[in-house]
């Protein structure tokens, strides 16, 4: 008796340290405030692009999707080399730097490197990590108020039956690599869409460019679906843009309640039935830049 009672004893303790385990694994949350600055939009914006010149990141691309938002897009060594060890890791190549003036302030924020990575697949960059925080500021994260997990961050979804990560939209094919790309930018460059090109970043070592785009009309429009979703005191911003990442000969975009859902994690079932259309407006604006 008195061996099952030390068995017994030794079950409940190993039980319970993996169920504190568990309650302290370290949960990310998808964007970092770094700073609510007193001020005018535009002087905050040129300090945060003098910022980025002295830093170790590359600029690619800038986007205003609506009044008093702008975004930076950056890429960095370590960023680029962390993308082109995942199959389409080159969704994740760039960080998204946001200025949104608000009536408590201009806020400046960044896309999470730890949640971004761990939902892209691809390797975590503490490198990255270090040069934003030495060149925007640490402060808090944001955008779920319980924050995630990195296994539920690999497995994402908003709930079951809806995409995951792997679950991206297919918008076309072509004969090489080469002239997928091409195509695109021929598309973006006609005018004919109401699509912006805002950036694009060629994966080293891979046949896998992101090239960022600005949806400026339809349902799935930038200035359309913000509105809708983006309620809150700290704004999502660095949400912003989307992309189509050529992989290979194929053009894809990740599935808008993917896109969407990952970015604003908390997202009720009502604010998702308010852009109800958004997913597939997206798509098929996206689509077009395939033909």
């Amino acid at each position: 008796m008195k061996k099952l009672s030390w068995i017994a004893l030794v079950l409940l303790l190993s039980f319970t340290t993996t169920l504190e385990a568990k309650k302290k694994k370290p949960r990310f949350k998808p964007y970092t405030l770094a700073s609510t600055e007193a001020g005018e939009v535009m002087a905050v914006i040129d300090s945060t692009r003098e910022a980025i010149k002295g830093s170790k990141f590359s600029l690619v691309g800038e986007y205003s999707p609506y009044d008093n938002a702008q975004i930076f897009i950056l890429t960095h060594d370590k960023l680029l080399d962390a993308a082109s060890k995942s199959e389409f890791g080159g969704y994740g190549a760039v960080i998204r730097v946001a200025v949104t003036g608000t009536d408590a302030g201009v806020q400046v924020s960044y896309v999470n490197p730890v949640y971004m990575t761990n939902l892209y697949h691809i390797p975590e960059v503490p490198d990255v990590i270090a040069d934003l925080e030495a060149t925007f500021g640490a402060g808090e994260t944001f955008g779920s108020k319980k924050g995630k997990s990195k296994r539920s961050l690999k497995n994402f979804q908003y709930m079951m039956f809806m995409p995951e990560f792997e679950d991206h939209d297919k918008l076309g094919k072509f004969d090489s690599h080469e002239k997928a790309v091409a195509a695109v930018n021929a598309n973006l460059a006609s005018g004919s869409f109401k699509l912006s090109k805002v950036f694009e970043v060629a994966i080293p070592g891979t046949e896998e460019v992101l090239i960022g785009v600005g949806i400026g009309e339809g349902k799935g429009a930038d200035g359309s679906v913000m509105p809708l979703i983006d309620k809150s005191a700290i704004k999502h911003t660095a949400h912003l843009p989307y992309a189509v990442l050529i992989s290979g000969k194929t053009v894809y975009a990740q599935a808008g309640k993917f896109r969407i859902a990952s970015s604003f994690p908390d997202l009720s079932m009502g604010q998702f039935m308010d852009i109800s259309d958004a997913p597939d407006a997206i798509k098929k604006t996206l689509k077009q830049l395939a033909k």
